[in-house]
């Protein structure tokens, strides 16, 4: 009779956590929960000078890396061109170009090298959200993870990014990132 308890007990707990992964957690949001907020375009957004930092944090919670980023956005109508060039606290450096096409219904198409395929997502409300597979550097493991990112306009134009790395379904990092229109001197 014990081991039937342990048993019910543990299916009563797996199921408590598939319905807060589900409806209670960074990866239960979704675009049209932001429907109706102010509108986020990014093709003004991320256009012209951003200057951007942030942390990525390890499978344990704790501070992996810090940096600091360059960015610039180029658009030509629905199509555009984010380039982007980071600086680690190690010292490392880290070019990567997004070739992005914002469809009229909101959708992004998302390229760039070390992605593997496209990535693809929305823009609604006050808030974007797009879905990629990358592939690490090889000092970093070289490994693919699957990235849920998340960009939500602020009231001064600042852009908070937050996202999450999974491999085989299990977090194994998280960035959280602003992103500002540089001041250019």
């Amino acid at each position: 009779m014990t081991l039937l308890w342990i048993a019910v007990g543990f299916l009563v707990a797996l199921a408590l956590v598939v319905v807060m992964r589900s409806q209670a957690s960074f990866m239960a949001q979704q675009p049209s929960d932001y429907d109706g907020a102010p509108k986020f375009d990014i093709r003004s957004a991320l256009s012209g000078p951003i200057q951007c930092e942030g942390v990525i944090y390890g499978p344990t919670g704790r501070v992996a890396s810090r940096f600091c980023a360059d960015m610039e956005g180029r658009w030509d109508g629905n199509k555009g061109t984010l380039s982007e060039f980071f600086t680690y606290d190690s010292g490392s450096q880290q070019a990567r170009e997004w070739q992005l096409v914002v469809s009229d219904d909101g959708s992004i198409r998302a390229e760039a090298e070390d992605l593997v395929g496209s990535g693809q997502g929305w823009q609604r409300g006050d808030a974007v959200q797009l879905n990629y597979r990358i592939r690490l550097m090889e000092d970093a493991g070289g490994h693919v993870l699957d990235v849920t990112d998340w960009m939500y306009l602020t009231p001064n134009g600042v852009i908070m990014n937050r996202s999450q790395f999974r491999k085989f379904g299990i977090t194994v990092g998280e960035l959280v990132a602003t992103m500002r229109p540089k001041e250019v001197a």
